[in-house]
């Protein structure tokens, strides 16, 4: 019987504000089990770019990366927001251990082909080192991955974090009994954007089929879902979407996306 094991990739709105960051670690810290901390930090890096007078460069949501971009995403993902995490972790009694995915060759990735849109130094992952992952785990460390990837031939891509999250689950999957969880600033999937209780418990294929012809899924959720049926689709067990105090047990007020 394989051992649990948690994948929780945490949103840059909570990551911007210390107050539910640090809420938010505590909650992590005290996730029984083995563990994995998935994030981004793209705001942030949007601030010290524009202090470097590096302008920044977004279509569709999605970040431009060139190589001065390149650069200060290293720095801030890999650097300061990574490494902060990490001191909060230990102060919380997590033996976490922060990594890009050039670390221990983590995750391996290739740079985005140009088609219509160059997105410069962009990564799509190709696989996960699972066996080196597991060994951070049995020597009970909690591995904390920030929102990079490298090619294997000395170059960092920027990759985006639901991404790394969700090829995680699925490389960690022939080890682990794998639960996903992506937890952000709602409570969930929401009927009603405007009403944080509107949230829709329980997804399914059917379920999502219904939502997105109804519209009900559309915009940062899209790519959001597609990402969680994708995991589950390669034996990801389970899928939570919603606010971190999901990670409570005691907190029923969010999204189960199954099969």
């Amino acid at each position: 019987m394989k051992q649990n094991l948690s994948i929780v990739k945490i949103g840059g709105n909570i990551i911007e504000d210390k107050a539910e960051l640090s809420k938010f670690l505590h909650s992590f810290s005290e996730l029984e089990g083995l563990k994995i901390l998935v994030h981004g930090g793209g705001k942030l890096a949007t601030q010290l770019a524009t202090k470097l007078g590096i302008a920044s460069k977004m279509v569709g949501g999605r970040r431009i990366t060139d190589s001065n971009t390149l650069e200060v995403i290293t720095m801030v993902y890999a650097g300061l927001t990574n490494k902060n995490i990490v001191a909060e972790l230990q102060a919380a009694n997590c033996n976490a251990i922060g990594l890009s995915g050039a670390d221990g060759d983590a995750i391996q990735a290739h740079k985005r082909p140009v088609t219509t849109i160059d997105y410069g130094f962009a990564g799509d992952i190709d696989g996960i080192n699972s066996q080196m992952i597991s060994n951070l785990l049995i020597a009970e460390l909690s591995p904390v991955f920030c929102a990079m990837t490298h090619d294997g031939n000395g170059q960092l891509l920027n990759t985006n974090a639901d991404t790394i999250a969700s090829e995680l689950a699925i490389g960690m999957s022939e080890l682990y009994d794998t639960t996903l969880y992506y937890c952000f600033e709602k409570n969930g999937v929401l009927m009603n954007i405007a009403d944080d209780n509107s949230v829709v418990k329980h997804i399914d294929s059917k379920k999502y089929k219904e939502l997105l012809d109804a519209g009900i899924i559309a915009d940062g959720m899209l790519p959001k879902l597609k990402n969680c049926f994708h995991a589950l689709n390669k034996n990801v067990s389970k899928v939570c979407v919603g606010h971190p105090s999901m990670l409570y047990s005691e907190n029923e007020l969010f999204t189960t996306i199954t099969l």
